[in-house]
């Protein structure tokens, strides 16, 4: 699907869970929210899960979960969830925080 023009930006917080730390998905989750042009940030939770925060097109977003669910090649994504609310302009690129 291609974005609209006039689609609105929005946020997803995304928890990642699996086997999905030390395999290299930050990187890979950074790599692609870069690609999309979608700005945010991700990191590693004490309990196992990675989360991102995203912003940017819905459709645009959506992608990125599809991408997120296969996610590098040792990681096994078990679950994805994801929270959506309205865009906050706080972020101007994509970060790996640590």
């Amino acid at each position: 699907m291609t974005p609209s023009v006039d689609e609105p930006s929005v946020r997803v917080r995304i928890l990642v869970l699996g086997h999905v730390q030390g395999v290299g998905y930050r990187a890979f989750a950074a790599r692609a929210a870069t690609r999309l042009a979608l700005s945010g940030g991700v990191r590693n939770l004490d309990d196992g899960r990675v989360e991102l925060d995203v912003e940017g097109r819905r459709s645009v977003l959506e992608a990125l979960v599809r991408e997120l669910k296969t996610g590098p090649p040792a990681a096994h994504v078990t679950k994805i969830e994801t929270e959506w609310s309205a865009a906050t302009g706080q972020y101007s690129n994509f970060t790996i925080w640590y």
